[in-house]
């Protein structure tokens, strides 16, 4: 069973931590100082758990663009389980029905792996394929529902 709830305490922002440094830090070698910026308190962060145990974490936040999901992060042994299909599925929901993300655009950069699992979402590839921490990318925005 998967339950997705928007983060409001210190408890499960610590496990939202915990599950991006173990996936993008320690798996993907990505640098701590380029994991955390300015923007984690001003981003809607989600926490997924799995038969009570967290295991998957995003967030969205406003940007000059429009909406930006990022930090899309499930744990190894969670993964092929839909925890990453609950997320996504809870942060659009959270953006449709925040009033002021009424006609923004909704976009991401997904790495290569999981473009697919976007695409199922209505996203589309825009441009070419760039690097970002050392991990190839794609800008991916949300075509209308």
């Amino acid at each position: 069973m998967i339950q997705v709830k928007k983060i409001d305490n210190q408890i499960d922002t610590k496990s939202a931590i915990d599950i991006r440094e173990e996936v993008f830090v320690k798996e993907q070698k990505v640098p701590k100082e380029d994991e955390y910026d300015n923007y984690e308190q001003e981003s809607y962060h989600f926490l997924a758990y799995y038969e009570n145990t967290p295991c998957g974490t995003a967030r969205w936040r406003f940007t000059e663009k429009g909406v930006k999901l990022e930090r899309f992060a499930v744990l190894k042994e969670f993964r092929d389980k839909k925890v990453g299909k609950a997320i996504l599925e809870n942060v659009l929901h959270d953006i449709k029905n925040h009033p002021e993300s009424q006609n923004k655009a909704l976009y991401l950069h997904a790495q290569i792996q999981v473009v697919e699992f976007y695409e199922k979402f209505g996203f589309q590839k825009l441009g070419e394929p760039f690097q970002e921490c050392d991990i190839w990318h794609y800008k991916m925005q949300k075509l209308e529902d």
